[in-house]
């Protein structure tokens, strides 16, 4: 899948990565890609965007981490985040069960 196949989609999937604790941003691309099974592969111009408007929004924060001798900017989930989450998904489970009874009628 490409970006554009993932436009608005992006900060649910982003909060969804980071729902189970802090990563950096190469640790989230990376995260996409192996919970996608290899279909997500996002370049990073279009995650590193997404994640700080998602945290001027107040969904994340971010706080920098030395790791191997390289600082990092590390990212979390907030509380606003978490609600922004529940509501992603309440959107997407609403979402999907509309188009595949449009798709899929015998459903």
């Amino acid at each position: 899948m490409n970006a554009d196949e993932l436009r608005g989609h992006m900060d649910a999937l982003l909060l969804a990565v980071l729902e189970h604790g802090p990563l950096h941003g190469y640790a989230i691309i990376e995260a996409l890609r192996e919970r996608s099974g290899g279909a997500l592969d996002v370049p990073t111009g279009t995650v590193y965007p997404a994640l700080r408007r998602l945290e001027r929004a107040g969904y994340l924060a971010s706080e920098w981490a030395e790791a191997g001798g390289r600082r990092r900017r590390t990212y979390r989930l907030t509380g606003e985040g978490q609600a922004a989450l529940a509501g992603e998904r309440s959107a997407w489970r609403s979402f999907t069960a509309v188009i595949g009874s449009v798709l899929d009628p015998s459903r």
